[in-house]
């Protein structure tokens, strides 16, 4: 699983009401969520944006409420992956649940703001535009199936028969 795209650099402890404010938690629609993603921090982030450009922040990344907004507003603005030092918990399991690809990776003290990136999940490791690699963690095989599902609900529904799986939902 290859991605690639340009990076936009974030700092420490960006929580999930940086990402996407409380007072848009009543939206259910994922491409009106993530109009609003970072509008706190960056103005008119979402128009900014390019579909596949990454987050590269440094540690704690999603930390705060255990919304599912926040990977959700991210993956509906086109963002293919968010690279951190480290992760909530509950942010990162969320994230692999929809399909949204997150690397635990010191790249933040590397990567520059606007730098193509190429991210190998199956090979572990980050490719710079200088050819450098950064390596990281591979993925165990069933979190790689998810990623490449589009999401765990997907996966079931792949496994299990759609008929069984999601009817309410």
């Amino acid at each position: 699983m290859i991605i690639k795209g340009r990076v936009w650099l974030f700092g420490d402890n960006i929580d999930t009401d940086l990402i996407i404010p409380g007072k848009y938690l009543v939206i259910t629609d994922p491409k009106e969520l993530a109009k609003h993603l970072f509008e706190n921090m960056i103005e008119s982030f979402y128009t900014k944006i390019k579909p596949g450009d990454i987050i590269v922040a440094g540690k704690n990344f999603g930390c705060g409420s255990s919304r599912e907004h926040a990977p959700l507003a991210i993956k509906a603005a086109g963002i293919s992956a968010v690279i951190a030092k480290s992760f909530a918990r509950i942010f990162f399991r969320n994230a692999i649940n929809i399909g949204l690809p997150v690397i635990i990776s010191n790249a933040r003290d590397i990567v520059k703001e606007n730098e193509i990136i190429l991210i190998d999940l199956e090979n572990g490791y980050i490719e710079r535009e200088n050819g450098e690699r950064l390596m990281i963690e591979k993925y165990p095989k069933f979190l790689l199936e998810i990623l490449k599902d589009g999401g765990l609900l997907q996966t079931l529904k792949r496994k299990f028969g759609s008929d069984k799986i999601g009817k309410n939902i």
